[in-house]
Protein backbone atom coordinates (compact mmCIF):
# COMPACT_ATOMS: atom_id res chain seq x y z
CA UNK A 1 0.00 0.00 0.00
CA UNK A 2 1.45 3.51 -0.81
CA UNK A 3 2.51 5.59 1.69
CA UNK A 4 -0.58 8.46 2.86
CA UNK A 5 1.60 11.25 3.01
CA UNK A 6 5.57 12.09 3.56
CA UNK A 7 5.54 11.51 7.71
CA UNK A 8 3.55 8.08 7.13
CA UNK A 9 7.63 7.60 5.38
CA UNK A 10 9.69 9.26 8.20
CA UNK A 11 7.19 6.69 10.64
CA UNK A 12 8.64 3.74 8.64
CA UNK A 13 12.64 5.30 8.57
CA UNK A 14 11.60 5.51 12.20
CA UNK A 15 10.22 2.21 12.70
CA UNK A 16 13.58 0.69 10.98
CA UNK A 17 15.39 2.77 12.95
CA UNK A 18 17.08 4.67 10.03
CA UNK A 19 15.89 8.44 11.21
CA UNK A 20 17.94 10.38 13.56
CA UNK A 21 15.79 13.35 15.96
CA UNK A 22 17.90 16.20 16.14
CA UNK A 23 16.65 17.74 19.77
CA UNK A 24 18.57 20.10 20.07
CA UNK A 25 18.12 23.67 18.95
CA UNK A 26 19.96 23.87 15.41
CA UNK A 27 20.04 26.88 13.23
CA UNK A 28 18.33 27.01 9.49
CA UNK A 29 21.72 29.38 8.56
CA UNK A 30 23.68 26.83 7.42
CA UNK A 31 24.03 24.65 10.42
CA UNK A 32 21.57 22.25 9.36
CA UNK A 33 23.44 22.08 5.71
CA UNK A 34 26.78 21.04 7.88
CA UNK A 35 25.10 18.81 9.74
CA UNK A 36 23.47 17.29 7.29
CA UNK A 37 26.31 16.93 5.18
CA UNK A 38 28.30 15.01 7.35
CA UNK A 39 25.24 12.45 7.42
CA UNK A 40 25.06 12.05 4.17
CA UNK A 41 29.39 11.75 3.44
CA UNK A 42 29.34 9.08 6.34
CA UNK A 43 29.50 5.48 5.37
CA UNK A 44 26.35 4.29 3.45
CA UNK A 45 24.78 7.69 3.53
CA UNK A 46 23.81 8.01 6.98
CA UNK A 47 20.37 8.20 8.89
CA UNK A 48 17.43 10.37 7.71
CA UNK A 49 17.59 13.68 9.98
CA UNK A 50 14.73 15.21 11.74
CA UNK A 51 15.73 18.51 13.28
CA UNK A 52 12.87 19.09 16.10
CA UNK A 53 14.01 22.64 17.35
CA UNK A 54 14.72 24.68 14.16
CA UNK A 55 15.57 28.38 14.85
CA UNK A 56 13.12 31.06 14.05
CA UNK A 57 10.28 29.03 13.08
CA UNK A 58 7.81 26.69 14.63
CA UNK A 59 7.89 23.56 12.72
CA UNK A 60 10.48 20.50 12.12
CA UNK A 61 12.63 19.88 9.30
CA UNK A 62 13.88 16.93 7.41
CA UNK A 63 16.87 16.15 5.69
CA UNK A 64 18.34 13.29 3.51
CA UNK A 65 15.56 11.02 3.60
CA UNK A 66 16.24 9.77 -0.19
CA UNK A 67 20.25 9.60 1.09
CA UNK A 68 20.75 6.03 0.80
CA UNK A 69 20.29 3.10 -1.35
CA UNK A 70 17.71 1.44 0.93
CA UNK A 71 15.96 4.31 1.70
CA UNK A 72 15.80 5.22 -2.00
CA UNK A 73 13.76 1.79 -2.52
CA UNK A 74 12.03 2.04 0.45
CA UNK A 75 10.70 5.21 -1.07
CA UNK A 76 9.29 3.68 -3.85
CA UNK A 77 8.59 0.38 -1.78
CA UNK A 78 10.92 -1.93 -4.23
CA UNK A 79 13.53 -4.31 -2.91
CA UNK A 80 15.86 -3.24 -6.01
CA UNK A 81 16.04 -0.33 -8.41
CA UNK A 82 15.76 -2.41 -10.95
CA UNK A 83 12.30 -4.00 -9.81
CA UNK A 84 10.42 -0.51 -11.55
CA UNK A 85 12.17 -0.89 -14.38
CA UNK A 86 11.05 -4.43 -14.81
CA UNK A 87 7.73 -3.36 -14.37
CA UNK A 88 8.32 -0.35 -17.26
CA UNK A 89 9.71 -3.39 -19.97
CA UNK A 90 6.74 -5.47 -19.32
CA UNK A 91 4.82 -2.84 -20.20
CA UNK A 92 6.75 -1.88 -23.77
CA UNK A 93 7.46 -5.22 -24.43
CA UNK A 94 3.80 -6.23 -25.10
CA UNK A 95 3.49 -7.85 -28.77
CA UNK A 96 0.28 -7.32 -30.55
CA UNK A 97 -2.40 -9.74 -29.69
CA UNK A 98 -3.46 -12.26 -32.62
CA UNK A 99 -5.76 -14.03 -30.83
CA UNK A 100 -9.03 -13.48 -28.85
CA UNK A 101 -7.02 -15.18 -25.99
CA UNK A 102 -4.09 -12.93 -26.37
CA UNK A 103 -6.12 -10.07 -26.56
CA UNK A 104 -7.97 -10.60 -23.06
CA UNK A 105 -4.63 -11.66 -21.71
CA UNK A 106 -3.33 -7.97 -22.24
CA UNK A 107 -5.93 -6.12 -20.63
CA UNK A 108 -4.80 -5.80 -17.44
CA UNK A 109 -1.73 -4.59 -18.46
CA UNK A 110 -3.17 -2.24 -20.49
CA UNK A 111 -5.31 -1.47 -18.34
CA UNK A 112 -2.84 -0.92 -15.58
CA UNK A 113 -1.52 3.05 -16.43
CA UNK A 114 -5.52 4.12 -16.89
CA UNK A 115 -6.36 3.08 -13.30
CA UNK A 116 -3.35 4.97 -12.14
CA UNK A 117 -4.50 8.45 -13.46
CA UNK A 118 -4.59 11.40 -10.61
CA UNK A 119 -8.16 12.25 -9.15
CA UNK A 120 -9.21 15.46 -7.84
CA UNK A 121 -10.21 15.42 -4.18
CA UNK A 122 -11.96 18.10 -1.83
CA UNK A 123 -10.67 18.94 2.27
CA UNK A 124 -7.52 18.32 1.08
CA UNK A 125 -5.55 18.10 3.94
CA UNK A 126 -2.76 20.87 2.04
CA UNK A 127 -5.91 23.24 2.95
CA UNK A 128 -6.06 22.81 6.75
CA UNK A 129 -4.42 26.07 7.03
CA UNK A 130 -4.99 28.40 4.35
CA UNK A 131 -3.24 32.19 4.28
CA UNK A 132 -4.46 34.34 1.43
CA UNK A 133 -5.06 38.08 3.37
CA UNK A 134 -1.23 38.57 4.41
CA UNK A 135 0.87 34.96 3.35
CA UNK A 136 4.46 35.32 4.74
CA UNK A 137 7.14 32.96 3.47
CA UNK A 138 9.29 34.02 6.33
CA UNK A 139 7.41 31.88 8.73
CA UNK A 140 9.01 28.38 7.27
CA UNK A 141 12.20 27.06 8.51
CA UNK A 142 13.61 27.40 4.96
CA UNK A 143 17.40 27.53 4.70
CA UNK A 144 20.43 28.91 3.86
CA UNK A 145 22.73 26.19 2.48
CA UNK A 146 26.28 27.66 1.43
CA UNK A 147 27.71 30.66 2.68
CA UNK A 148 27.63 32.25 -0.59
CA UNK A 149 23.65 31.64 -1.82
CA UNK A 150 22.05 34.09 -2.56
CA UNK A 151 24.37 36.96 -2.07
CA UNK A 152 22.05 40.02 -3.98
CA UNK A 153 19.74 39.32 -0.45
CA UNK A 154 20.10 39.58 3.26
CA UNK A 155 20.20 35.50 4.00
CA UNK A 156 19.81 33.65 0.41
CA UNK A 157 17.52 31.23 1.73
CA UNK A 158 16.28 28.75 -0.80
CA UNK A 159 13.58 26.59 -1.02
CA UNK A 160 15.42 23.01 -2.19
CA UNK A 161 12.84 20.02 -2.60
CA UNK A 162 9.80 22.08 -4.70
CA UNK A 163 7.60 20.53 -6.71
CA UNK A 164 6.53 23.53 -8.86
CA UNK A 165 3.26 22.99 -10.81
CA UNK A 166 2.24 24.46 -14.12
CA UNK A 167 0.52 24.28 -16.91
CA UNK A 168 0.23 24.61 -20.92
CA UNK A 169 -2.16 27.52 -21.89
CA UNK A 170 -2.01 26.08 -25.50
CA UNK A 171 -3.47 22.47 -24.65
CA UNK A 172 -3.84 22.82 -20.64
CA UNK A 173 -1.19 20.00 -20.19
CA UNK A 174 -0.17 19.61 -16.93
CA UNK A 175 3.76 19.79 -15.81
CA UNK A 176 5.74 19.25 -12.83
CA UNK A 177 9.41 20.14 -11.74
CA UNK A 178 11.74 20.74 -9.61
CA UNK A 179 13.43 23.79 -9.94
CA UNK A 180 15.01 25.69 -6.71
CA UNK A 181 13.14 28.67 -4.94
CA UNK A 182 15.20 32.24 -4.18
CA UNK A 183 13.21 33.38 -1.45
CA UNK A 184 13.47 37.35 -1.95
CA UNK A 185 10.83 38.58 0.79
CA UNK A 186 7.78 37.17 2.47
CA UNK A 187 5.67 37.53 -1.08
CA UNK A 188 8.09 37.29 -3.58
CA UNK A 189 10.44 34.45 -5.17
CA UNK A 190 12.93 33.66 -8.13
CA UNK A 191 11.91 30.40 -9.99
CA UNK A 192 15.03 28.96 -11.33
CA UNK A 193 13.86 27.00 -14.20
CA UNK A 194 16.46 26.21 -17.14
CA UNK A 195 15.94 27.15 -20.29
CA UNK A 196 15.59 23.15 -21.28
CA UNK A 197 12.66 22.50 -19.03
CA UNK A 198 9.06 22.30 -19.84
CA UNK A 199 8.02 24.84 -16.89
CA UNK A 200 10.17 27.17 -19.22
CA UNK A 201 8.29 26.49 -22.10
CA UNK A 202 5.30 27.11 -20.29
CA UNK A 203 6.37 30.68 -19.59
CA UNK A 204 7.76 30.80 -22.78
CA UNK A 205 4.44 31.05 -23.88
CA UNK A 206 2.28 32.54 -21.52
CA UNK A 207 4.77 35.77 -22.61
CA UNK A 208 3.63 35.72 -26.52
CA UNK A 209 0.23 35.29 -24.95
CA UNK A 210 1.22 38.46 -22.86
CA UNK A 211 -0.56 36.85 -19.83
CA UNK A 212 -0.13 36.46 -16.45
CA UNK A 213 1.42 32.42 -15.19
CA UNK A 214 -0.72 30.62 -12.59
CA UNK A 215 2.25 28.54 -10.63
CA UNK A 216 1.91 26.00 -7.84
CA UNK A 217 4.92 24.88 -5.60
CA UNK A 218 4.15 22.09 -3.57
CA UNK A 219 6.72 21.06 -0.83
CA UNK A 220 6.60 18.01 0.94
CA UNK A 221 4.53 14.75 -0.27
CA UNK A 222 4.74 11.04 -0.38
CA UNK A 223 8.00 10.02 -1.72
CA UNK A 224 6.99 8.52 -4.79
CA UNK A 225 5.35 12.62 -5.71
CA UNK A 226 8.37 13.92 -4.66
CA UNK A 227 10.71 11.69 -6.84
CA UNK A 228 8.72 11.21 -9.35
CA UNK A 229 9.18 15.77 -9.58
CA UNK A 230 12.57 14.81 -10.57
CA UNK A 231 11.98 12.20 -13.83
CA UNK A 232 13.50 13.10 -16.78
CA UNK A 233 10.04 12.63 -18.61
CA UNK A 234 9.01 13.21 -22.21
CA UNK A 235 6.58 15.92 -22.16
CA UNK A 236 3.45 14.30 -22.74
CA UNK A 237 3.63 12.35 -19.83
CA UNK A 238 1.86 13.75 -16.44
CA UNK A 239 4.37 13.60 -13.85
CA UNK A 240 1.67 12.47 -11.15
CA UNK A 241 0.73 9.96 -13.37
CA UNK A 242 3.99 8.41 -13.27
CA UNK A 243 3.80 8.67 -9.42
CA UNK A 244 0.89 6.90 -9.28
CA UNK A 245 2.57 4.09 -11.41
CA UNK A 246 5.72 3.90 -8.96
CA UNK A 247 3.33 3.69 -5.71
CA UNK A 248 0.72 1.74 -7.75
CA UNK A 249 -2.34 3.53 -6.65
CA UNK A 250 -3.75 7.36 -8.22
CA UNK A 251 -2.29 10.58 -6.76
CA UNK A 252 -5.02 12.32 -5.21
CA UNK A 253 -5.03 16.09 -6.28
CA UNK A 254 -6.55 19.35 -5.04
CA UNK A 255 -7.75 22.72 -6.35
CA UNK A 256 -5.48 25.61 -5.79
CA UNK A 257 -7.53 28.30 -3.75
CA UNK A 258 -6.35 31.30 -5.98
CA UNK A 259 -6.18 29.24 -9.19
CA UNK A 260 -6.98 25.91 -11.62
CA UNK A 261 -3.39 24.60 -10.70
CA UNK A 262 -4.11 21.27 -9.05
CA UNK A 263 -1.37 20.47 -6.22
CA UNK A 264 -1.29 17.10 -4.35
CA UNK A 265 -3.79 17.01 -2.00
CA UNK A 266 -1.52 15.48 1.13
CA UNK A 267 1.50 18.10 0.69
CA UNK A 268 2.86 19.43 3.68
CA UNK A 269 3.21 23.39 2.28
CA UNK A 270 1.50 25.17 -0.88
CA UNK A 271 2.46 28.08 -1.74
CA UNK A 272 0.45 29.58 -4.82
CA UNK A 273 0.61 32.55 -6.80
CA UNK A 274 2.05 34.13 -10.55
CA UNK A 275 4.56 35.24 -12.85
CA UNK A 276 3.79 38.40 -14.70
CA UNK A 277 5.58 37.56 -18.48
CA UNK A 278 9.21 39.47 -18.90
CA UNK A 279 9.85 40.24 -15.16
CA UNK A 280 13.05 38.74 -14.20
CA UNK A 281 14.76 39.24 -11.26
CA UNK A 282 18.74 38.33 -9.87
CA UNK A 283 18.73 34.57 -8.55
CA UNK A 284 21.27 32.62 -6.95
CA UNK A 285 24.22 32.46 -6.36
CA UNK A 286 23.45 28.65 -4.99
CA UNK A 287 25.94 26.24 -3.69
CA UNK A 288 24.83 23.20 -6.29
CA UNK A 289 25.04 19.89 -6.81
CA UNK A 290 27.96 19.64 -8.81
CA UNK A 291 29.90 21.01 -5.86
CA UNK A 292 30.43 24.13 -7.11
CA UNK A 293 27.97 27.29 -6.83
CA UNK A 294 25.77 28.35 -9.88
CA UNK A 295 26.09 32.02 -11.02
CA UNK A 296 24.01 34.11 -10.32
CA UNK A 297 20.94 35.32 -13.26
CA UNK A 298 17.87 36.36 -14.47
CA UNK A 299 15.26 34.20 -13.89
CA UNK A 300 11.30 34.98 -13.37
CA UNK A 301 9.98 36.08 -10.64
CA UNK A 302 7.17 34.27 -8.55
CA UNK A 303 4.63 36.08 -6.73
CA UNK A 304 2.78 34.28 -3.62
CA UNK A 305 -0.90 34.81 -3.58
CA UNK A 306 -1.91 32.13 -0.97
CA UNK A 307 -0.19 30.40 1.38
CA UNK A 308 -1.73 26.70 2.52
CA UNK A 309 -0.59 24.16 4.33
CA UNK A 310 -1.18 21.37 7.04
CA UNK A 311 -1.33 22.38 10.65
CA UNK A 312 1.46 20.00 12.29
CA UNK A 313 3.45 20.42 8.96
CA UNK A 314 7.18 18.95 8.64
CA UNK A 315 9.30 20.60 6.40
CA UNK A 316 11.47 18.56 4.01
CA UNK A 317 14.94 20.41 2.83
CA UNK A 318 17.48 18.36 0.35
CA UNK A 319 21.15 19.86 0.59
CA UNK A 320 22.96 19.47 -2.43
CA UNK A 321 27.01 20.12 -3.12
CA UNK A 322 29.80 17.69 -3.25
CA UNK A 323 28.95 14.32 -4.30
CA UNK A 324 28.28 12.05 -1.95
CA UNK A 325 24.53 13.77 -1.41
CA UNK A 326 21.20 12.54 -0.98
CA UNK A 327 20.60 13.38 -4.71
CA UNK A 328 22.91 11.02 -6.02
CA UNK A 329 20.92 8.31 -5.12
CA UNK A 330 17.47 9.42 -6.89
CA UNK A 331 19.85 9.89 -9.53
CA UNK A 332 21.02 6.44 -9.57
CA UNK A 333 17.11 5.47 -9.16
CA UNK A 334 16.68 7.41 -12.48
CA UNK A 335 19.45 5.55 -14.04
CA UNK A 336 17.72 2.37 -12.82
CA UNK A 337 14.09 3.36 -13.80
CA UNK A 338 14.47 4.27 -17.21
CA UNK A 339 17.14 2.24 -18.48
CA UNK A 340 14.48 0.38 -20.56
CA UNK A 341 12.92 3.32 -22.46
CA UNK A 342 16.75 3.95 -23.70
CA UNK A 343 16.80 0.57 -24.64
CA UNK A 344 13.43 1.16 -26.95
CA UNK A 345 15.54 3.32 -29.22
CA UNK A 346 18.97 1.90 -28.85
CA UNK A 347 18.36 -2.55 -28.18
CA UNK A 348 22.04 -3.39 -28.24
CA UNK A 349 22.46 -1.17 -24.97
CA UNK A 350 22.96 -4.04 -22.24
CA UNK A 351 23.64 -1.29 -19.10
CA UNK A 352 24.63 2.51 -18.09
CA UNK A 353 26.43 3.71 -15.13
CA UNK A 354 25.99 7.15 -14.12
CA UNK A 355 28.82 7.95 -11.91
CA UNK A 356 28.09 9.85 -8.59
CA UNK A 357 31.45 11.72 -9.16
CA UNK A 358 29.72 12.76 -12.45
CA UNK A 359 27.02 14.70 -11.00
CA UNK A 360 24.66 12.81 -13.52
CA UNK A 361 25.38 14.80 -16.16
CA UNK A 362 29.16 14.45 -16.97
CA UNK A 363 29.84 11.06 -17.42
CA UNK A 364 28.04 8.19 -18.19
CA UNK A 365 29.25 4.70 -18.92
CA UNK A 366 27.67 2.14 -21.48
CA UNK A 367 28.00 -1.26 -22.65
CA UNK A 368 26.50 -2.54 -25.77
CA UNK A 369 26.74 -5.74 -27.80
CA UNK A 370 28.42 -4.51 -30.60
CA UNK A 371 27.25 -6.32 -33.92
CA UNK A 372 28.40 -3.70 -36.77
CA UNK A 373 31.35 -1.59 -37.25
CA UNK A 374 30.76 2.25 -35.97
CA UNK A 375 27.98 0.93 -33.74
CA UNK A 376 29.31 2.47 -30.87
CA UNK A 377 29.64 5.97 -32.24
CA UNK A 378 26.03 5.61 -33.41
CA UNK A 379 24.89 5.36 -30.19
CA UNK A 380 27.03 8.48 -28.92
CA UNK A 381 25.64 10.67 -31.61
CA UNK A 382 22.32 8.96 -31.22
CA UNK A 383 22.25 9.52 -27.15
CA UNK A 384 23.42 13.25 -27.50
CA UNK A 385 19.95 14.08 -29.90
CA UNK A 386 17.87 12.45 -27.19
CA UNK A 387 15.74 14.00 -24.28
CA UNK A 388 18.30 15.04 -21.04
CA UNK A 389 20.94 12.99 -22.68
CA UNK A 390 21.94 16.13 -24.47
CA UNK A 391 23.36 17.10 -21.37
CA UNK A 392 26.39 14.31 -21.28
CA UNK A 393 29.61 15.52 -21.31
CA UNK A 394 31.56 12.41 -21.57
CA UNK A 395 29.87 8.80 -22.99
CA UNK A 396 31.99 6.23 -22.76
CA UNK A 397 31.03 2.85 -24.74
CA UNK A 398 32.44 -0.29 -23.78
CA UNK A 399 31.13 -3.91 -24.57
CA UNK A 400 28.93 -6.07 -23.53
CA UNK A 401 30.95 -8.44 -21.01
CA UNK A 402 32.30 -5.50 -19.37
CA UNK A 403 30.49 -4.82 -16.05
CA UNK A 404 30.03 -1.04 -16.31
CA UNK A 405 28.88 -0.85 -12.49
CA UNK A 406 32.44 -1.88 -11.41
CA UNK A 407 33.81 1.29 -12.63
CA UNK A 408 37.62 -0.10 -11.78
CA UNK A 409 37.70 -2.43 -14.09
CA UNK A 410 35.95 -0.39 -16.71
CA UNK A 411 38.45 2.13 -16.54
CA UNK A 412 41.22 -0.75 -17.01
CA UNK A 413 39.27 -2.36 -20.05
CA UNK A 414 38.87 1.55 -21.50
CA UNK A 415 42.48 2.58 -21.15
CA UNK A 416 43.24 -0.50 -22.84
CA UNK A 417 41.37 -0.35 -25.57
CA UNK A 418 41.41 3.21 -26.75
CA UNK A 419 43.58 4.72 -29.57
CA UNK A 420 42.95 8.37 -28.99
CA UNK A 421 43.02 9.41 -32.39
CA UNK A 422 40.53 6.90 -33.66
CA UNK A 423 38.42 6.34 -31.17
CA UNK A 424 37.15 9.65 -29.60
CA UNK A 425 34.33 11.82 -30.89
CA UNK A 426 34.49 16.00 -30.07
CA UNK A 427 30.88 17.47 -30.65
CA UNK A 428 29.58 20.85 -29.65
CA UNK A 429 25.69 20.99 -28.24
CA UNK A 430 23.69 22.06 -25.47
CA UNK A 431 24.85 21.55 -22.19
CA UNK A 432 23.53 21.98 -19.12
CA UNK A 433 23.32 25.65 -17.28
CA UNK A 434 25.09 24.45 -14.59
CA UNK A 435 27.78 23.89 -16.31
CA UNK A 436 30.74 26.27 -15.33
CA UNK A 437 33.76 24.90 -17.71
CA UNK A 438 32.13 26.03 -20.83
CA UNK A 439 33.16 29.42 -22.82
CA UNK A 440 29.65 30.33 -22.99
CA UNK A 441 26.02 29.63 -21.00
CA UNK A 442 24.25 26.30 -22.19
CA UNK A 443 26.95 25.19 -25.16
CA UNK A 444 30.18 23.77 -25.46
CA UNK A 445 32.06 20.79 -26.13
CA UNK A 446 31.48 17.07 -25.42
CA UNK A 447 33.22 14.18 -25.95
CA UNK A 448 32.12 10.56 -26.83
CA UNK A 449 34.65 7.71 -26.43
CA UNK A 450 34.58 4.00 -28.39
CA UNK A 451 36.55 2.04 -26.30
CA UNK A 452 34.79 -1.78 -27.70
CA UNK A 453 36.85 -3.88 -29.51
CA UNK A 454 37.73 -2.99 -33.09
CA UNK A 455 37.32 -4.39 -36.39
CA UNK A 456 38.92 -4.39 -39.62
CA UNK A 457 36.68 -2.34 -41.06
CA UNK A 458 37.22 0.17 -38.34
CA UNK A 459 41.05 0.68 -39.27
CA UNK A 460 42.65 -2.39 -36.94
CA UNK A 461 45.30 -3.57 -39.08
CA UNK A 462 46.07 -6.67 -36.56
CA UNK A 463 43.72 -8.86 -34.27
CA UNK A 464 42.46 -7.84 -31.15
CA UNK A 465 44.24 -9.53 -28.01
CA UNK A 466 42.29 -12.09 -25.72
CA UNK A 467 42.15 -11.25 -22.59
CA UNK A 468 43.43 -13.15 -19.56
CA UNK A 469 41.56 -15.83 -18.03
CA UNK A 470 42.62 -18.32 -15.39
CA UNK A 471 41.62 -22.10 -16.62
CA UNK A 472 38.30 -23.28 -14.79
CA UNK A 473 39.95 -26.72 -13.85
CA UNK A 474 43.26 -24.87 -12.32
CA UNK A 475 40.43 -22.47 -10.18
CA UNK A 476 38.16 -25.33 -9.00
CA UNK A 477 41.90 -27.16 -8.06
CA UNK A 478 43.12 -24.12 -5.76
CA UNK A 479 39.40 -23.81 -4.64
CA UNK A 480 39.24 -27.43 -3.01
CA UNK A 481 43.01 -26.90 -1.64
CA UNK A 482 42.43 -23.33 -0.59
CA UNK A 483 42.75 -24.27 3.38
CA UNK A 484 45.92 -26.94 2.66
CA UNK A 485 47.71 -23.57 1.31
CA UNK A 486 47.58 -23.02 4.89
CA UNK A 487 45.43 -19.43 4.16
Amino acid sequence: MAYRDLRAFLNRLEERGDLHRVRAEVDPILEITEITDRMCKSPGGGKALYFEKVKGSAYPVVTNIFGSFERICLALEISHLDDVAHRIGDLLNLAPPKTLVAKLSMLPKLFEFSKYLPKTVRNAPCQEIVEQKDPDLRKFPILKCWPADGQSTDEGRFITFPMVFTKDPENGRPNCGMYRIHVYDKKTTGMHWHIHKDGARHFDKYKTLNRRMPAAIAVGSDPAVIYAATAPLPEAVDEMLFAGFLRKEPVEMAKCITSDIEVPANSELVIEGYLDPGETRIEGPFGDHTGFYSAADHYPVFHVTCITHKKDLVYPATIVGKPPMEDCYMGKATERIFLPLMKLDFPEIIDINLPMEGVFHNACLISIKKSYPGQAKKIIHGLWGKGQMMFAKLLIIVDDDVDVQNISYTAWRVLNNVDWKRDVVIAEGPLDDLDHAANFPRYGSKMGIDATRKTREEGMMREWPQELFMSEDIKRRVDARWKEYGF
